[in-house]
């Protein structure tokens, strides 16, 4: 079993997390960081492709990306709920993974499904360092772990970030990992309906979002962040 991850990235959908964070996961395992990837639903109410060909492309995302484990907790697609039960489901994979940081879904969003995970993860980050909750898994008790931040990644909405991570170096294999979900993007040979992210000037819209927030903060690439706790740092060195 896999224990104290440094980096628990959640996503309501399969692929949330490629477009939302891919290439600050690509970064911070480039520097030895254990990563894993937990999927809410199977993105069974997407438009195009199938649930299972979701599995699929999932898995080969997660090998690009690099990460030590995904897993899915099969939620329903678009009708999950934050409640006891959903939040307790949430508590076990923290407490089973214990990591440092937890990356999650944007707090505002065009898909209701992506606020609703953000509040989700949220709460259960925090109920999970209550000692009088008790959880198991595998028929084990858990012992209480709260993760030490917990940031919002950017989606569809434009709003501004508390912060930005420099992904220069990993721009290609970011695209890479989104590419995994052939059957979502933009592929000018499928004849399945047309969605909004599976046209060619969403597909380019990856990049060019990356290339304006990193221009804003004088790099190549960025991705951008929010989050609900006072940011600090160890000097003015820390900041680019």
């Amino acid at each position: 079993m896999t224990t104290g991850l440094d980096i628990l990235a959640f996503g309501a959908h399969p692929d949330d997390v490629e477009l939302g964070c891919g290439g600050t996961l690509l970064k911070e395992i480039s520097f030895n960081k254990s990563v894993g990837i937990i999927d809410l639903t199977r993105g069974e109410l997407g438009t195009r492709g199938t649930a299972e060909i979701r599995d699929k492309e999932a898995a080969q995302a997660a090998d690009i990306l690099g990460v030590k484990l995904r897993e899915n907790l099969g939620f329903r697609d678009g009708f999950f709920k934050n409640d006891e039960a959903h939040q307790m489901e949430v508590i076990r994979v923290i407490r089973k993974y214990r990591p440092r940081w937890v990356l999650c879904n944007a707090q505002n969003d065009r898909h209701i499904d992506h606020g609703r995970a953000a509040a989700l993860v949220h709460e259960a980050c925090f109920l999970s360092g209550l000692q009088k909750i008790e959880s198991h898994d595998g028929g084990k008790f858990q012992d209480p772990w709260r993760p030490k931040q917990v940031y919002h990644y950017m989606q569809w909405n434009n709003d501004a970030v508390d912060f930005a991570v420099d992904i220069s170096g990993f721009m290609e294999q970011k695209l890479k990992a989104v590419q995994a979900y052939a059957s979502q993007f933009y592929d000018p040979n499928s004849d399945e309906p047309e969605t909004p992210i599976s046209s060619k000037n969403f597909l380019e819209s990856i990049r060019n979002r990356a290339a304006d927030l990193g221009r804003l903060v004088g790099v190549n690439y960025a991705e951008g962040f929010t989050t609900q706790r006072q940011l600090g740092v160890g000097s003015l060195s820390d900041l680019i």
